[in-house]
């Protein structure tokens, strides 16, 4: 088996002493959790368009269409972090990096990030309440039923299309402080999460791991391969 990272590479985050890491749903699906836009992803064969059933306009027009996909799609309360998010996290733990993810599965979260190291973007699925009065709700409840008792609707704290992401400001300071970017598992689409990269420093080492080129990007050093074997062999 070829190599993924190379002297080069490893010398790059030795040298590193601001690591940022903006990770999308390629980095859960050694998790068993499916990603969105690959050929096996969530977004295939679906009645409606992505952009459209995960939206806020969806959650008021066709609610119980949306958390039926949500529930079938989205929700793996069983799985576990893997050796990305573990690897991640003993950078941070050494005070050298902090993680910007898409996910909103928490697996950051379980592999010990706190949110003074971790900027979920687009939410958590399991941080779930009730518009109508910002009342917390469980996930059991939430699995059980869309409404509350008293009728009122429950959703996840995520950025649903057309909404604002979380914390962008203090993302885009954090990829200003950065040393070196390394943009893990994400088809780097989704805006404002793929503009983040404006905000780099124009020395920051930029790499990509994915198991697809992306499109070409100016001063993106791609690594193409399985990000689980890339972060095995990363020494921290």
């Amino acid at each position: 088996m070829k190599h993924m990272v190379s002297k080069q590479i490893q010398e790059d985050f030795d040298r590193a002493k601001s690591i940022v890491f903006l990770t999308g749903a390629g980095v859960s699906t050694a998790s068993g959790i499916p990603d969105y836009r690959s050929k096996n992803g969530v977004y295939q064969n679906l009645a409606y368009a992505p952009e459209y059933l995960l939206s806020d306009q969806a959650f008021e027009q066709i609610p119980e269409i949306q958390y039926a996909f949500m529930q079938e799609n989205l929700y793996f309360p069983q799985a576990k972090p893997n050796v990305i998010h573990e690897k991640m996290a003993a950078f941070v733990k050494e005070n050298r990096a902090k993680v910007i993810t898409q996910n909103i599965d928490d697996l950051d979260v379980q592999a010990g990030l706190s949110d003074q190291e971790l900027i979920r973007f687009h939410g958590s699925l399991y941080d779930l309440y009730s518009p109508k009065d910002g009342q917390k709700a469980t996930l059991p409840a939430y699995q059980q039923s869309l409404y509350r008792e008293d009728g009122a609707l429950i959703r996840p704290r995520i950025t649903f299309y057309g909404e604002v992401p979380f914390r962008v400001e203090e993302a885009v300071d954090w990829v200003k402080a950065a040393d070196l970017i390394c943009l893990v598992g994400t088809s780097f689409k989704v805006y404002p999460f793929a503009g983040l990269l404006n905000y780099a420093k124009r020395d920051c080492l930029i790499y990509a791991v994915n198991l697809t080129p992306l499109p070409a990007m100016a001063g993106v050093q791609q690594v193409i391969g399985d990000a689980s074997q890339f972060f095995t062999e990363l020494k921290n």
